[in-house]
């Protein structure tokens, strides 16, 4: 697409976007919303760039090697945070018991490890659908 108002409003509005998405991922404890929707509005963000600037441009913005190390970087994040409530002697994904700090109500850094376990999967999720979207692209333009 070679429309410059295009171009430039998703150049204005991409980092707003992103903002917003990462709000959303880390205040998904207080208020609805939470990792998989910040991560779709992360994710969206990008496709917004990949379809204003076209699929070569979107990979230079986002590559895959980057998303797939996020992807993974991510699941293996949340698999640790897990962990640590077996090693504590408890459960996977034990919380308070684990010795994660429950903070004050309300606040930013209450809820324990919910607050990480929801940024894990916001940026898996954010990653994944920027990868399955320029995929899909590249699947359509060499059939």
């Amino acid at each position: 697409m070679n429309d410059l108002i295009v171009k430039t409003v998703t150049k204005l509005i991409m980092p707003f976007i992103q903002l917003y998405g990462i709000y959303v991922i880390l205040h998904g404890h207080l208020s609805p919303g939470g990792a998989f929707a910040g991560g779709a509005i992360m994710g969206a963000s990008y496709i917004l760039y990949t379809l204003a600037f076209g699929i070569h441009e979107g990979h230079k913005k986002a590559p895959h090697e980057i998303t797939s190390k996020i992807e993974s970087g991510g699941i293996l994040f949340f698999i640790g945070l897990g962990l640590v409530g077996i090693v504590s002697g408890g459960f996977f994904l034990e919380n308070l018991s684990a010795g994660f700090p429950p903070g004050v109500v309300g606040t930013l850094l209450s809820g324990g490890l919910i607050p990480l376990a929801t940024f894990a999967i916001g940026m898996k999720v954010a990653s994944t659908i920027v990868t399955l979207f320029h995929r899909t692209i590249e699947e359509e333009m060499y059939d």
